[in-house]
Formats: C-alpha cells, structure tokens, sequence
C-alpha cells in the first residue's frame, strides 16, 4: 500500500513537471532546458528513492514468510544502508536465537520421548480435558491392553481395578493397587503447565519385584534361624526317644505297648514338625531354573495320572481342550511340575465333591490355563494371594502359591488367578519369558 503511494505521488510531481516543460518549449528556450534537465534529475532520484524503500519492503516480507512458515535458516546479506543493515543486523541475530531455541526444543522433547519410551514406570499424558493423549509401553504393560484402546478415554474410565483405583487419584496421593495378589504397582498423579494451562499426567511404578525381595529377605531369615534351631533339637530328641526303645522289654508286658506307642507318637510328631520345617526351607533353597525343551502337555498328562485316584474319590472329572500336537516350552521340568502340580491339587480342594477341571492350553502364544468349577475367590482373599504364609485353610501353611508364585516369577512367566465372570476359577500362566 506504502509502495502504491509512493508511485502515485511521483507519477504526479513529474506529470505536473512534464506539462510545465510542454508549455515553456516554445516560450522560453532556456527555462525549458533547465526543467528538463530537472526532470531527469527527479526521475533519477525517484527511482534510486524507490529501490532504496522496496528493497527493505521485500527483506521484511520475505522474512515475514520465513517466521510465518518457520523456517529459521532464511537470513540476510547487507545492502549498504546504514538503516537497513541495522534492521538485518537484528533478523539475523533472533533467527539465530529462533533457530537455537528451537534446535534444543526439539533435542530436549527428542530425549524426552525416548525417556518415557525406556522408563520401567508407566506414564499416561493426559490432554486439557483429561483424556488419555499418549501411554508408553511399560503403561500399557501395567494396564495390560494396547494403547488404541486407552487413548482417548479417561484413566477413571478404564475397566477392572484400575479404572475404580485412578478415578479416585489426586495430585499429591499417591495409591497403590494390587492385582490378583501379585502384580503391585503405585500410582501417581502430577501436573506440568503446557502453554500457559495445567495438564496432568500419571505414573504408574510396578512395586512387585521389589516387595517380593524384601518379603524374601525377611521371610529367610526367620526360616533358616527355625529350621536350623528345630532340626537341631529334633534330632537329638529322635536319638533319645529312640535308644529308649531298647528299654521295652524290661517292662512289665501290660505296660510294653503304650511305651511302644508312645515312642512311635513322639517320634512320628518330631519327624511332622521336622518335614513342616523342610517346607518353609524350601523356598529360600528354591534354586535358578534350568531350562529344557519340555512338551507341557506330556508334562499335564503325568499330573492327570498321579491325581487321578484322588480325583475320582472325589467325583472329580478332568476334560481337556489342548491346542494339537505337542506344546514345547524351554523350562525347569522338576520345577514346573510342582508348581503345576500345586495348582491342580489346590483345584481339587477348592471344587471338593463332585465337579470339573478342565485343562487348557494354546500354542501362539504359548498359555496354559488351569480352570475349576468350585466355589469363587472372595475379593478379600483375591487381593492376600500369594502372600507368603497366608492360606484359607484351617491347617493350611500358606506356603503353596507362595512356592508357585517363586518359580513362575524365576521361569519369567507372567500369571494370573481370578475367578471369572462365568464362575469359574482360572489360574493363567503365559509360557513366554518376559524382558526383565
């Protein structure tokens, strides 16, 4: 619009001077000769004056584009104007600062990006309405589904357990959950501003293996100080019952069989309290896996014949859906057996009379799932499972899924017990090492 003016202005100041040399050219010669030689003048002028203002209107257009574009690579040469150097001076100075700025902007949200895509804590990134906006992949492990079906929704949202535990979460209180008596995990709110207006964001730390080492610990200890103390003091009380054996025969013959029976009774309780003991011990002696190529489900069958007696005592059917052919997972035998042995014995206790188990496996990924038709698990003990000595049962131990929960977490397979919205029971083990 400037430029427009401008040419309009001097279209007329030499339209004016035209006509007045027109008028003179024939009148007076010599007044004529000097209003032309003015006129040139003008127009040399005019047009140095109009490169000396389009020049700078260009520059600040072009540089007008580069930032609207934002492009910061566009800088410009002096011109020899001692204003317009000035000016170009300045450009060039803020595109370098833009450019740097923005250089670090994007290192920084690049570090950024593949931090939370390393990170062994989950972390969902919410948008300004508190949606679910980006999930890296240790959340969607911690959540256990694919991020398509977390984005867009709010973490209250989401189903099962962690839907009811991150509706109630609020900044500065942190919760921690539990699911399936195992998987521990502590959930964090926070909030960071993003262009002036608060976001939130949420961290999920999985706690599981570090309670596990500490229970561990404590848990060691305390068995190898007993077993050590018991074994000790039932051996030498065993020797001594026993070489009071040799003394039955100078009793009275009325009195030899509750002498007899006596002996067997202690000894028989000594030799209970020793192989209760040997138990616990067990687990702190529970060594690293070896693993060999093992068909799991020739593995299921010699279970299904050693609980077979049992089982039909009880009225108990087996059926069997088994993905073809056979099933083979590089694992510890010996210790794969007891672990899956466990769990069928404790299937049996849970149906008691007259129901059903029923074995199932798949191949891709390789699964076997152990299912029952007895009574469900309460949601106070579901959240107790696999806690080191805690057991339903009135003699129980507490040492059974404690010993299952050991070798499947040295086998690195992930697993799960939860009665199912159909009543029955499962107990899921996936048979593929997960990354530690």
């Amino acid at each position: 619009m400037l430029r427009l003016k401008f040419l309009l202005f001097v279209i007329l100041i030499h339209g004016i001077l035209i006509t007045l040399a027109a008028q003179l050219m024939h009148t007076n010669a010599p007044l004529f000769v000097a209003l032309e030689v003015l006129l040139l003048v003008s127009v040399y002028l005019s047009v140095q004056l109009y490169r000396g203002f389009v020049r700078p209107f260009q520059l600040i257009a072009a540089g007008t584009e580069a930032m609207r574009s934002k492009d910061f690579s566009m800088k410009f040469v002096p011109v020899g104007q001692p204003e317009m150097d000035q000016l170009i001076e300045v450009y060039n100075h803020m595109i370098d600062a833009l450019r740097q700025e923005r250089v670090a902007q994007h290192e920084k949200s690049l570090l950024l990006e593949r931090l939370l895509h390393a990170s062994p804590a989950g972390v969902l990134l919410l948008d300004f309405e508190g949606r679910i906006e980006t999930v890296n992949p240790a959340a969607v492990r911690c959540l256990g589904q694919p991020a398509a079906a977390l984005l867009g929704h709010k973490p209250g949202e989401l189903p099962g357990e962690w839907g009811a535990v991150l509706r109630e979460l609020r900044g500065g209180q942190p919760r921690v959950i539990r699911l399936s008596g195992i998987q521990t995990y502590r959930a964090h709110c926070s909030h960071f501003l993003d262009r002036g207006f608060t976001r939130h964001f949420i961290v999920l730390e999985e706690l599981t293996q570090e309670l596990i080492r500490q229970e561990k610990q404590a848990y060691e200890k305390l068995i190898r100080m007993m077993s050590h103390e018991i074994n000790n003091s039932i051996g030498a009380i065993n020797s001594i019952l026993q070489s009071f054996g040799h003394y039955t025969p100078q009793l009275r013959p009325q009195d030899q069989p509750d002498f007899t029976e006596a002996l067997e009774v202690s000894i028989g309780r000594n030799t209970h309290l020793a192989n209760f003991i040997a138990n616990f011990a067990n687990l702190v002696r529970l060594p690293a896996p070896t693993r060999r190529p093992c068909d799991v489900h020739e593995l299921l069958r010699a279970i299904h014949r050693l609980l077979l007696v049992p089982s039909e005592a009880r009225h108990i059917r087996w059926e069997w859906a088994l993905a073809p052919g056979p099933l083979w997972v590089n694992l510890d035998h010996q210790q794969m057996e007891q672990a899956v042995l466990n769990i069928a014995k404790n299937a049996l206790e849970a149906i008691g009379e007259g129901g059903t188990i029923t074995i199932r496996t798949t191949a891709q990924p390789p699964t076997l799932t152990v299912l029952n038709d007895g009574p469900g698990i309460a949601p106070a003990v579901q959240q107790r499972l696999f806690t080191p000595f805690f057991s339903t049962k009135r003699d129980g131990q507490g040492i059974g899924l404690t010993l299952i929960r050991d070798i499947l977490l040295q086998h690195g397979f992930p697993f799960r017990l939860e009665t199912q919205p159909d009543g029955l029971t499962a107990f899921r083990i996936e048979l593929t090492t997960t990354e530690k």
